[in-house]
């Protein structure tokens, strides 16, 4: 055990040496190691901790490292982008010209997991540009790994916290933000970190131009009837509410075409399955 706890603490002082801020856990150092590549030091320290950690989970880190269309904020209390030439890039203002390289609108789905929202939609609409957002890099790497092997230059994915759009987004850069079976934290005490929540939707407006839409789809009551009740609260108007979409039907086809992982899930519980459509500035 001795040996164990050392071995941890000697890497996550190498790790804060870095000036990054991460927990004591396993995971968290294990993570870094990771996705930065040091291999050697990876193994050792799994190792001596008698951690497992599957081989097809070391490839994925290590195959999204090389993925063009990934960028990766290792650095939460620093922010700063990756990409997959392990140069440290800026494109706050600058996604449409310097990545996508055009100048077409650009969506973004937050806590996107393994981004079927961004591909599906980036499939269905190549006038627009879509950017998957998620803190999960293995979550991500299904979504990026099918969007590279479908050709699909309009999607591209962003490994960070959703507590830092501002830092990777400037005013106005975006004009669309969906939400889709984003975690409810059912707990009250937790309300804050809801993606709906009045200091999210502050966020939001720093970087979203004032045409910007928000669509929210979820399978909590609690998160819907909540999200609604902050835009009563706010005065904010919303365009569309649609409740029970599959069972009542919705006039916005990729609502039901497009599934996510979960949302398959939620259908064969029976859960109903609910989508609200607003703006932010009226």
């Amino acid at each position: 055990m001795a040996e164990t706890k050392d071995t941890l603490t000697n890497a996550v002082k190498k790790v804060k040496m870095r000036n990054l801020k991460v927990s004591m856990s396993k995971c968290s150092v294990l993570s870094y190691l990771a996705i930065k590549g040091n291999t050697r030091t990876f193994v050792k320290t799994a190792n001596k901790c008698n951690i497992t950690m599957g081989k097809d989970k070391l490839k994925r880190f290590e195959e999204m490292k090389h993925f063009p269309n990934v960028y990766q904020n290792l650095d939460f209390k620093n922010p700063g982008l990756i990409n997959h030439q392990e140069q440290v890039v800026d494109l706050k203002g600058k996604w449409k010209k310097d990545h996508f390289k055009n100048d077409n609108p650009l969506t973004l789905e937050l806590a996107c997991g393994k981004g079927e929202y961004t591909l599906g939609l980036a499939q269905r609409q190549a006038n627009r540009n879509f950017i998957g957002i998620d803190i999960k890099g293995a979550r991500i790497h299904k979504g990026a790994k099918d969007a590279l092997k479908d050709g699909l230059s309009n999607a591209a994915y962003l490994r960070t916290k959703i507590e830092l759009l501002d830092e990777f987004f400037a005013p106005n850069e975006v004009q669309e933000i969906w939400i889709v079976f984003s975690d409810p934290f059912p707990k009250d005490r937790h309300a804050k970190h809801r993606l709906t929540a009045p200091n999210f939707l502050e966020l939001y407006k720093k970087i979203c131009s004032d045409d910007a839409i928000i669509h929210v789809k979820t399978d909590s009551e609690l998160l819907f009837n909540y999200t609604m009740g902050v835009l009563d609260g706010s005065g904010m108007k919303y365009n569309v509410v649609e409740r029970d979409i599959y069972r009542k039907g919705t006039a916005f086809p990729e609502l039901t075409e497009i599934q996510t992982f979960y949302e398959k899930m939620h259908i064969e519980d029976g859960r109903n399955i609910n989508y609200v459509q607003f703006k932010l500035f009226q």
